[in-house]
């Protein structure tokens, strides 16, 4: 079967020339075929492809095979990309390919481009394309996120680390009113996303290369569950509760699901993590991000993903 397909590509020139004069491959097929092809493909299967002859390697150069790979408000996306005169110059003469291997790439974002966040900062806060699904995943940092007390010391403290892909994470020590909000305006293109909380029980910390993790200051999780809200502009809502386990692991908490139908129109997420009974102290909790994915998305192996109860 090996042999059959090798003729069947064309790419040796011995196989062809055994094939005879008359023969004809996928080497032969119109650019424009190939290109129909590559369009009911994913854009990996397509780079894939790309390598199998000079047509499918033209094709997959072409911009109405990309574009139907990017979201429909791609331009909108683009605008965060660069900035300044430049960067305008930059967008406007990029071909789609390039722009969707662009926005593969994390895209800082805040700072008022575009974009209302409780806490502006670019540097914590990004997001990137998809690449199976045309959609976007987004990251916002902890201090991007308001947390009661994170400015004194006796009850917070930013941690740096390299488990976190903003190298920073917010620990807590101690505290009796434990709240975490966010807030986004964004125009999302079209789909469904599920919102989650990265957080981590216990302190972690590295001792001559190995990984250890201390449980000293973890308590009050098991006394009351903590509680998710989420809310968008457009009246869509999400609220539910769990306790905190799994103390030495990242788990990401569902917060809810929502869903963008209008691209071309911003969104305002509104999100949190509360456990406000003051009856008792809790502590122990490492706050690393919120995290926006296309629901049913898989995530690396290692990482738990728990679905609190709703309400």
């Amino acid at each position: 079967m090996g042999a059959w397909v090798s003729g069947l590509l064309g790419a040796d020139g011995a196989a062809e020339a055994a094939a005879g004069p008359a023969a004809v491959g996928l080497g032969d097929l119109p650019e424009l075929c190939a290109a129909q092809v590559l369009l009911r493909l994913d854009p990996p299967e397509i780079c894939r492809l790309a390598g199998l002859n000079h047509a499918f390697r033209g094709a997959a150069g072409a911009d109405f095979v990309w574009e139907a790979k990017l979201p429909e408000n791609y331009r909108y996306l683009m605008e965060f990309v660069g900035s300044g005169e430049e960067g305008r110059r930059r967008r406007r003469r990029a071909g789609k390919k390039e722009i969707y291997a662009r926005l593969s790439k994390p895209v800082l974002f805040g700072d008022g481009q575009k974009v209302i966040l409780l806490h502006p900062f670019s540097l914590y806060c990004e997001f990137w394309l998809d690449k199976s699904r045309g959609m976007i995943c987004m990251a916002l940092s902890s201090k991007a996120l308001v947390i009661t007390g994170v400015d004194d010391r006796r009850y917070w403290q930013h941690m740096p680390t390299s488990e976190s892909r903003f190298q920073s994470v917010a620990y807590l020590q101690q505290i009796w009113w434990f709240e975490v909000v966010g807030e986004v305006d964004f125009c999302f293109p079209v789909g469904t996303y599920s919102l989650y909380f990265r957080v981590h029980l216990g302190k972690f910390y590295k001792r001559f290369g190995r990984r250890h993790c201390s449980s000293e200051h973890v308590h009050g999780w098991d006394k009351k569950p903590v509680r998710f809200q989420l809310s968008t502009s457009d009246g869509q809502q999400a609220v539910s509760q769990c306790y905190l386990e799994e103390p030495g692991s990242w788990v990401l908490y569902h917060a809810g699901d929502f869903v963008a139908s209008k691209p071309d129109q911003l969104m305002k997420l509104k999100f949190s993590m509360a456990q406000i009974d003051c009856t008792h102290t809790k502590g122990g909790l490492c706050v690393d991000s919120v995290l926006i994915y296309p629901k049913g998305k898989g995530f690396q192996q290692g990482r738990v993903i728990r679905s609190p109860r709703r309400l």
